[in-house]
């Protein structure tokens, strides 16, 4: 779960006096004591109570948590306030308010119109369930309990001053009250209203809880200006073909010679819907084809359109939206870098005010930074790495500003994976096994076994593509896998003997490996035992669960999968398939807000076409009828919606607006959509498809893609100079922040004075 700021816009404090250090805490606790610093020269003077030492190291161990999440320091400081501060930013609660969030998106499956059926296609579609009124509804009064719990912490947490300026927490407010008001009516209604507003609303759960989305968010409406010049040229291109078009193919006296003005020419927004499909080549040739078959000349339009627009003006507008995205992440970025730096000099701060009785000017005691990095919630890497150096010092027994900054430059450092020692056999003929079973050899005959057992696979399936699962002989095939598998056994056992237990383990291909072995000696013990010993004339029949092919088939996509062994051994597909995981991990935020866009889209789509598009009565026939006689009781244009069976994607229900909103992203064929809506419903639903397209399609997967190639480029510069081992070994620390790390700037000491003189809640007296 990625934690989220409390303050996900400006650094900059809430304003206020901070002269005279008179005064209760600003924001604290009711009656709580003013906490107040004095810094000046190198001399640290607070007045100090019983419990004020713990009290400063409870603060810096926060304020270092907020640097390695990048979060703001801008909350209270008593010790109450931190201990619900801890608690809110713990594993389980941060866990439990994101399955609170996927509770309440996930609401939109369930609710009517329900999702729950097991085809989408209106022709044979059974009743989907409805749950009964009162049901999710009751899971989403829970859910919006949970989410006004958490407003309300967040709300306390940051004081009154810093809630009346935070607009994600006031929207956050607005959206719960105006949600549990849709509720009630919906409540009042018995479930029976058309329309409910909460829903289009809940996506804005998601978005507030996570710093990296709201960065993103803001950093695409800073983008919108500067590409809308290129919008507006790609408006007045396809303007201006359409009138070149309209000129080029009008209507003549000659029937045969107005197949192009019929069916993509007809009027403007039938010429301007066909160049547009055409600009994303869904319809190239077919939107020609009337025309070329006439003169060949006419080629020259379609291809001085495609020309100009798909190559220029769209590669042109993905690079101004990366490169413009690009810089404003980049700077959003830097603030993220200045919370992380502003968290270790706020950190340093009040632990030279707890160490101000034995420290000599502005430096702290290195026993007080051990006790601090013991308490922090961290990798146990990285609190290693950081406790061993702090431990350099050790012998001086101070640390300096600039000092204690540097220890935690270890956060940007990768992790490297020590696997543990070779077992020791005292045996000379066993330590002549060890070194030929652990040597790397072993590996690559181990990947060509795998490489020859898939082919064994394909080959047996190429001969039996014919036959039907009654007609096939599995006695060969399943000869052939029990001999794979008695090797993949002893091959598990042999790295067992080489690296031992531990040793085995350490590497996440070995556990990748072993457990299919496992799998499929376990599912091959399962064969023999439900069919006895193999014999040529195995019958197939079923015996239990699953027949003797579905076995064997299940067997067989083990073995495919368990191929999928040789991507460590390979540095470059390696490099691929751990930039994959890191996307997943590190860039969630950028996939959630698609999920957003998705949310909204396909609300909005229920809204406007939900049942709009009904099969003729002559096509709803049985399941188990053909697709031939579904078509063959009435007449449909070629490439149309009816004629390419398109009925599964429609907006009847949530799950199937989702998979038509993909088809649309994906833009093949998606000129069908686009006709049949408008002849279904009115001309105007062509802008929500093409608003769709421009978002999802034009922007968002592009900007996407340049991410990738982003993190794979990071990625490969870190490792051009690593062996294949090292690259086993060695766990690359991706994120948004770490990529820029070469462009960010180091923020200076006054920039950081200045921001903690700002601080709403810790009073610094400089």
């Amino acid at each position: 779960m990625e934690t989220d700021s409390l303050l996900s816009g400006s650094l900059d404090g809430a304003s206020g006096d901070y002269g005279s250090g008179t005064g209760s805490e600003r924001g604290g606790a009711p009656g709580g004591r003013r906490m107040s610093y004095s810094v000046s020269g190198d001399s640290c003077s607070v007045d100090r109570e019983p419990g004020d030492e713990e009290l400063y190291i409870q603060q810096a161990v926060v304020f270092i948590e907020d640097a390695i999440k990048y979060r703001s320091i801008n909350h209270r400081v008593d010790a109450g306030s931190l201990r619900l501060y801890r608690w809110y930013y713990s594993g389980i609660i941060q866990w439990g308010l994101g399955l609170t969030i996927a509770a309440v998106l996930l609401l939109a499956f369930v609710e009517r119109p329900s999702s729950f059926s097991i085809s989408s296609d209106p022709r044979h579609r059974s009743p989907a369930w409805q749950p009964p009124c009162g049901l999710t509804e009751s899971i989403e009064m829970i859910c919006l309990i949970i989410l006004s719990v958490d407003v309300a912490v967040k709300s306390y947490l940051i004081g009154w001053e810093e809630f009346r300026k935070n607009k994600w927490l006031i929207g956050y407010t607005v959206v719960i009250s105006i949600s549990v008001m849709d509720w009630v009516l919906s409540v009042s209604m018995v479930c029976d209203e058309k329309l409910r507003v909460r829903r289009l609303l809940r996506p804005f759960f998601l978005l507030q809880n996570s710093s990296l989305m709201k960065k993103t968010l803001k950093c695409i409406k800073r983008t919108l200006p500067e590409i809308a010049s290129v919008i507006l040229l790609l408006a007045l291109h396809l303007c201006l073909f359409t009138m070149i078009g309209m000129l080029l193919f009008a209507k003549t006296e000659d029937p045969k010679k107005n197949g192009e003005w019929e069916l993509h020419f007809r009027n403007l927004p039938s010429s301007l819907t066909s160049l547009l499909v055409l600009l994303t080549t869904a319809n190239n040739p077919d939107v020609m084809i009337p025309a070329y078959s006439l003169n060949r000349s006419y080629a020259i339009f379609f291809v001085a359109f495609s020309v100009i627009g798909t190559y220029c003006l769209m590669n042109l507008l993905t690079a101004i939206i990366y490169n413009q995205f690009r810089g404003y992440l980049l700077m959003s970025v830097q603030t993220s870098f200045l919370r992380r730096r502003l968290g270790i000099r706020a950190a340093f701060q009040v632990l030279t005010c707890q160490g101000a009785r034995r420290a000599a000017g502005e430096r702290i005691r290195v026993d007080a930074v051990l006790e601090v990095m013991s308490r922090v919630k961290m990798k146990r890497y990285y609190r290693a790495a950081i406790t061993t150096v702090a431990q350099q010092y050790e012998d001086v027994g101070f640390m300096d500003r600039e000092q204690f900054t540097k220890i935690f430059d270890e956060l940007d450092k990768d992790c490297i994976k020590e696997h543990p020692p070779l077992p020791q056999y005292s045996s000379p003929t066993l330590q002549k096994l060890q070194l030929i079973f652990s040597h790397y050899y072993l590996i690559l005959f181990g990947n060509a076994v795998a490489l020859a057992n898939v082919v064994c696979i394909c080959t047996v399936l190429v001969l039996n593509s014919e036959k039907s699962t009654a007609e096939r002989d599995n006695f060969v095939l399943e000869i052939i896998n029990l001999c794979f598998i008695l090797y993949y056994l002893f091959e598990m056992c042999a790295k067992i003997f080489a690296f031992g237990w531990q040793g085995y383990l350490s590497y996440r291909n070995n556990i990748f490996d072993g457990f299919l072995t496992v799998l499929l000696l376990a599912l091959q013990i399962t064969i023999f035992i439900t069919y006895r010993l193999p014999y040529s004339q195995w019958e197939p029949s079923t015996h239990g669960v699953l027949s003797l092919w579905e076995m064997i088939r299940l067997v067989n996509l083990l073995i495919v999968f368990r191929f999928l062994r040789i991507i460590p051994d390979i540095k470059l597909m390696a490099l691929v398939a751990s930039t994959l995981l890191d996307l997943v991990k590190n860039l969630r935020a950028f996939a959630g807000i698609l999920v957003v866009v998705y949310y909204v889209f396909a609300v909005f789509g229920i809204w406007l076409f939900e049942g709009a598009i009904k099969p003729p009565p002559e096509s709803s026939v049985p399941t188990n009828t053909s697709m031939e006689n579904i078509t063959s009781n009435f007449s449909v244009a070629c490439g149309t919606y009816e004629q390419l069976e398109y009925w599964p994607n429609n907006f009847d229900d949530f799950g199937a607006a989702i998979i038509l909103l993909y088809d649309v992203m994906i833009v093949n064929n998606w000129q069908a959509f686009i006709d049949a809506y408008s002849r279904y419903t009115t001309e105007w639903s062509k802008i929500y498809f093409v608003c769709w397209w421009l978002i999802s399609s034009v922007m968002w997967v592009n900007l996407f893609v340049a991410l990738i190639l982003e993190n794979f480029i990071y990625k490969w510069d870190r490792s051009h100079s690593c062996s294949v081992m090292d690259v086993e070994r060695i766990r690359y620390e991706t994120s948004v922040q770490l990529i820029f790390r070469e462009q960010i700037q180091e923020p200076t000491e006054e920039e950081l004075v200045c921001q903690l003189h700002q601080h709403p809640h810790l009073q610094l007296q400089w």
